[in-house]
This record gives C-alpha cells, structure tokens and sequence, in this order.
C-alpha cells in the first residue's frame, strides 16, 4: 500500500506529536508499505529525504521552537496525481493539515485524521480561555472531514463523541521498552548530580512550556524539600519557559535537550517523575517514565488514567486538585520503599505495550478506509 502522512511537527522538533507521528511511520514501513511524509521546511538548512515533500513554514506565535506549513493545496494535488496514496493520515490540524485535507477530498482520497492536542484547553493556558468552545468547533468541523479521528485514549474517545466528532476510533499508543529501561540507570550521571543511589532525584521531563502547568511541579519540589532538604531536581526538555524556571530556581539541574540512550539514561538515573500537566491528550512521558522504572506522579487522565494504577504503580489525582498533586509528591518522595515498588509494578504494567502492535492497529485503520480490508470479522470503525 501507498500511505502519505502530513503533520506540522516532525524531528528533530522533539515533542510528543512529533515522535508519536514518526513512530507511526516507521511502523508503517516495517509492514513493508510505501509511505511519503509531508512537513513544514524546518529551516533554511533543512533538506528533505527522497520519501519527503517539505512546505514554506513560519514560526507559532507565543510558541518558539515550534513551526506551522503554509497552505500547499496545489502542490498536493500534484504530488498525489504523480503518485496517488491509497490513503493519507493528517496529524494536525494546521493550514498545512487543513489544506491536505482539501486536496484529499478534491482527489478522492480517503483521510485518516490525529487528534493529538487539546487546543480548546489550551486557550485557558495562554490567556484566550473565551476563544475555547471555537477553538473545539474548528476541531470539529477538520475532524469530522475525515473517515476516522485517531485517539489515544477511551477517555478522550468518549469526551469527542459526546462533543459530536463523528467516526471516532480508540488506538492504543506504546513505548519502546528496550530504550527506556531502569538497567540504563547511571550511578556515574548521579555522582555528576552530587547524589548517591540512596537520594532522591525528582524529575519534570517534557516540553517546558505555559500549558504544562510547571508552577506547580516547581511548588510539589519545594514541599518535598521541607523533608527530604538533599532531594535534587533535574529538568530534561526545552522551551519558552526553561530561562525563566532556571533564572528563579538556580538549585535545579537543567539537562536540556537530551535524545535517544542518553535521554534514556538521564530518565531512568532519577527516582520520581511529576507530570503536572491539565491539559494532554495522551502524554507519552508518563510511559517512558514507567519503563523507565521511574514512580510518577500525575493526573489521572490521558496516559496515566489508562495505564497507571493509582497506589500501585503510581500516584494518579483526580480532577485538578493542586493540592492533593503536592500531597501524593511528598507522600511518595519520602516512603523510600513505597516508590520502588510502585517503580517495579510501573515497569510491568507497560511491558506488554508493543510498538508493533501500534504499527498494525494503524495499518488496519487505514486499510479499511481505504477499502482494502480484507478481515473476517471487520468491526465498524468508530469506538
């Protein structure tokens, strides 16, 4: 099969779109299919890859680091006339996405499309909360253009049908637990740190921006200190407000971008990792950090509500409750065997979560838009 993806994000813009979307490729060719991606122009230095179409791009406002394509509905067309998808999945809803989708339609061509990001609760982190409920019918009216929206969660899969997204399907997501893993955990790296194996490291990894809501890892930090005044606090990530967090905070260890094994082995030398985070759609850190064998704090929806077990492998709060956050922090940053144990039962319950099982389910998605589905017992799309 010939599968075209269009996203706005792509690496080595390192974000959790951007690496779910590339995992979802590779996927795709290690099932032996053909498959063209589509992206905004990174740079000037950027160049594409034989399987690449690359688009004028400009820079988020309020977002550096990150890029959106120009409308490219013309050079779409043609591209997909030369060598025509038998489907194509769009993973964001950009003027990129947006025009992708009108050529698709004008083509023929059936689209898949990913909801990755809750922009309509996004508007609330930066100042704009009264543009939310547009901002969920522009979802809306792009989404339910498409034959299927691709969610990670059943949660989320029941938020958008209720919301009246048509053609909504529940796709489990993974993690590479080969990569993250707790044998890279590095008694060397935390010598750096100025730690032994018996001290407590927390950790925040992620993009380091408004919406993460890190106030509040910064507060549940400093509450952990009251008890524990050795514990440390490494930040692995990038963005907007990493000079001001480290400007306030100059105690914090700040790893910035880290990749690949080394990201790994910074991930899995820390002890607890607090997510603080109101507003993922899913959150691929808090699978990262249970492989890692890394306790996690988080709230109790996206990744964690489907796979952490609150008191077992994990603390999970419900609701936005700040306070019962900093609460299950402390509790966990000061029972020593606790943690560990949740560390172990965190790293077996997301063993089982195989990449390529992600690449089949995704292939069958597609597959069946595209009418090429050939299972017996074909279920409905929809969720």
């Amino acid at each position: 099969m010939r599968y075209a993806i269009v996203t706005e994000t792509y690496p080595p813009e390192v974000n959790g779109v951007a690496l779910t979307v590339q995992g979802l490729e590779q996927g795709l060719r290690t099932r032996g299919h053909d498959v063209s991606v589509v992206r905004p122009r990174q740079s000037d230095a950027d160049r594409s890859q034989p399987h690449e179409l690359l688009v004028r791009s400009a820079q988020i406002p309020r977002y550096p680091g990150m890029r959106f394509g120009f409308p490219s509905t013309g050079t779409l067309i043609r591209q997909w006339q030369a060598a025509r998808p038998d489907a194509v999945y769009i993973a964001t809803e950009g003027p990129l996405g947006w025009s992708a989708m009108r050529a698709a339609e004008k083509l023929g061509i059936p689209v898949a499309s990913g909801f990755h990001t809750r922009f309509d609760e996004y508007t609330r982190d930066y100042g704009v909360g009264f543009l939310e409920p547009l901002a969920l019918k522009w979802m809306r009216g792009f989404h339910n253009r498409s034959r299927a929206t691709i969610v990670p969660t059943c949660e989320l899969a029941d938020f958008l049908i209720r919301e009246q997204f048509d053609d909504v399907v529940h796709m489990p997501r993974a993690v590479d637990t080969r990569q993250f893993d707790p044998s890279r955990r590095d008694p060397a790296l935390r010598a750096e740190w100025g730690v032994g194996d018996e001290d407590l490291v927390v950790s925040y990894m992620g993009r380091i921006a408004a919406e993460k809501n890190l106030g509040l890892a910064v507060r549940a930090f400093r509450e952990i200190q009251r008890q524990r005044p050795d514990a440390k606090f490494v930040w692995i990530g990038i963005g907007p407000e990493l000079d001001a967090i480290a400007k306030a905070n100059p105690d914090f260890i700040i790893a910035g971008l880290q990749r690949g094994d080394e990201l790994a082995r910074w991930f899995a030398s820390t002890d607890l990792f607090v997510f603080p985070s109101h507003s993922e759609t899913f959150g691929n850190v808090t699978l990262e950090a249970m492989a890692s064998g890394v306790t996690t704090v988080a709230f109790n929806y996206g990744a964690a509500k489907e796979h952490l077990r609150d008191g077992i492998s994990g603390a999970a709060v419900d609701g936005r409750d700040d306070d019962a956050f900093i609460a299950a922090c402390v509790r966990l940053a000061t029972d020593d065997a606790l943690r560990r144990q949740m560390a172990s039962n965190a790293r077996e319950a997301v063993a089982k979560l195989r990449p390529a099982q992600v690449a089949a389910d995704f292939d069958e998605v597609l597959l069946r838009i595209s009418g090429h589905w050939r299972g017996q017992h074909a279920q409905p799309l929809a969720a």
